[in-house]
């Protein structure tokens, strides 16, 4: 203990807990779980909190730890409870291997003392105004700037004023549905992709289609399969209405558009095209007709080099025009929840509207919404939709020092990839989502059954492709830099300290030109394995934690395992 070597672990974590064993370190335990449930049945059992891990920060939550007294209720005194403990599940935690209970007794033996360091899965578990200069503590406080959805949607939209990066190269739409401009932005945004939508749908009726920035590689067609997916809209029916004037009015309004993009620097003050030339709720009406039930578009031999020529200067414009499709999917998130809670995808704007305002769940605060973009032109593996989870580790905010783990997974959906089906099963990848469905008969069976790949598996599939190069030089170099866009947009909402470090865990989509699309950052990522990949790298990357923030600052040299330094200030 002189040798400042106490540390406490919250939460489930045996990697943590078993390696700074090994490192000589002595553990002060926590509370026995099963002790103080038994000491506070009563009506805090009735009133059992549902409490996990979280994006969210900014107070939310009583402290779990007070470093210099957490260990009081340990030795059985009757003061109330004041940590909300995790759910029966995690208790596994509890139970280490201790058989001669010696680690019991070293705990008992610096139940006075204040933890060196401190693991835990929650962000308001410490308070951090009872820290000394020395601890090491795997938070920092006010995260929400960047973990929780309206947060990063909010800083992104600073970001031009930081820096010269543009947030829509990496970063799918998103828009504060409980802010009233930005509920008018989105609804405007709807509106005119629906009137791009149109006009690819026009082009893709006519036989054509709109010049993209990225050809499917002939490897892949030749392997038998397309890696991407272009789900159609619903064949015409019989009798279907043809909308001749449907595409002369997209027309008009991407025109107009086009006209204040290319101005908006010189005149702010041009009306919206939204606003000024057609009827939009009939407009979106027949949208619908087209792009869901069938109904069929009228096309001129004008009209159609007209489509062409107008979506390629709005792909100048628009750094989103290609990933964004033509079927119009948005998705709905509360703005402070994680692990897929509450997400729903849609494709008619009341249905946003009314979803946002009409939900009942005590988690989501009325207004604390966020709607975004869905990536329709996405890559699939085996037709199945799979996202990436990337690490990286925070040692420092001034000067922001930022480590890139260079191994990741990716997690799959349980049912093929589908426009026209937007069940959770076959849109929402975390593993908290997809534990809970089967994989479908119709779902290719070379996706494997545990639904997780790792960064290698990947890239030997990206080779299969012929585009090995895909992953060193794309998709890398694109989430690193969305992260450190991420982080520099959040800066100065950060609370930082030195001694605090802070994993973090990346969730990013892949388009069908292998750029990398953010979707989230999450603070306590998941360390619970789901498959032999994740018991693999997840052990692997809370070791190689350990050696970047304990065992590098006495040997500066040592082996930091697959981390990497990419941004000092």
């Amino acid at each position: 203990a002189q040798e400042k070597k106490i540390f406490t672990v919250q939460g489930p974590y045996p990697i943590i807990r078993r390696e700074l064993r090994a490192r000589g370190w002595v553990e002060r335990k926590l509370p026995s779980m099963g002790r103080q449930l038994e000491q506070h049945r009563g009506d805090q059992n009735k009133q059992w909190l549902e409490i996990g891990p979280s994006n969210g920060g900014g107070g939310q939550r009583e402290a779990l730890l007070n470093p210099r007294g957490g260990a009081q209720p340990f030795l059985g005194t009757t003061d109330p409870l004041h940590y909300p403990w995790l759910p029966a599940e995690k208790e596994e935690e509890q139970c280490d291997e201790d058989p001669n209970g010696i680690h019991n007794l070293m705990s008992y033996l610096v139940r006075d003392r204040l933890p060196n360091f401190i693991w835990t899965n929650f962000l308001d578990a410490t308070d951090h105004e009872l820290l000394q200069q020395d601890n090491v503590v795997n938070h920092y406080s006010r995260v929400d700037a960047f973990t929780t959805k309206e947060g990063l949607c909010l800083s992104l939209q600073k970001l031009p004023w930081i820096e010269q990066a543009d947030p829509n190269t990496f970063f799918p739409r998103c828009y504060r549905l409980g802010i009233m401009d930005e509920r008018e932005a989105f609804i405007e945004d709807f509106r005119l992709t629906a009137a791009r939508s149109l006009l690819k749908l026009a082009l893709e009726e006519a036989g054509d289609r709109p010049v993209r920035t990225q050809q499917v590689p002939n490897s892949a067609k030749g392997a038998g399969e397309s890696h991407v997916s272009h789900p159609k809209h619903s064949t015409a029916r019989p009798g279907s209405p043809l909308y001749t004037e449907l595409v002369e009015e997209a027309l008009e309004v991407c025109k107009q558009h086009l006209d204040i993009l290319r101005h908006q620097d010189i005149d702010r003050n041009t009306p919206s095209p939204c606003r000024t030339c057609i009827d939009w709720d009939r407009f979106l009406q027949k949208y619908y007709r087209v792009a869901h039930e069938g109904a069929e578009l009228v096309l001129t031999k004008q009209q159609q080099k007209q489509c062409q020529n107008l979506l390629q200067h709005l792909a100048e414009q628009l750094p989103q025009l290609d990933m964004e499709g033509k079927l119009n999917v948005w998705i709905l998130k509360p703005g402070a929840e994680s692990q897929g809670r509450g997400i729903i995808c849609t494709t008619r704007l009341e249905e946003v509207l009314q979803l946002a305002w009409s939900c009942k769940a005590a988690s989501v605060q009325v207004g604390r919404w966020v709607v975004q973009k869905y990536v329709e032109q996405l890559l699939t593996i085996f037709g199945t939709k799979f996202d990436i989870r990337q690490w990286f580790v925070v040692t420092d905010w001034k000067p922001l020092t930022v480590w890139f783990y260079q191994d990741c997974y990716l997690r799959f959906c349980s049912r093929p990839f589908s426009l026209c089906h937007l069940e959770r099963a076959r849109h929402l990848c975390n593993v908290s989502v997809q534990k809970w469905y089967k994989t479908s008969p119709d779902q290719d069976p070379r996706v494997p059954r545990d639904k997780i790949w790792s960064n290698k598996q990947f890239q030997e599939y990206l080779a299969q492709l012929g585009r090995a190069d895909a992953w060193h030089q794309v998709l890398v170099p694109g989430m690193k830099a969305a992260i450190l866009s991420a982080l520099r947009s959040a800066q100065e909402q950060v609370r930082f300290r030195k001694g605090s470090f802070e994993l973090y865990g990346a969730d990013f989509l892949v388009g069908e030109d292998f750029q990398p699309w953010l979707l989230e950052i999450n603070s306590c990522p998941t360390m619970s394995p789901s498959s032999a990949v994740t018991r693999r790298l997840c052990a692997n990357v809370q070791r190689d934690t350990l050696c970047l923030v304990l065992d590098r600052k006495d040997n500066p040299t040592c082996s930091i395992g697959a981390f990497e330094l990419i941004y000092k200030e």
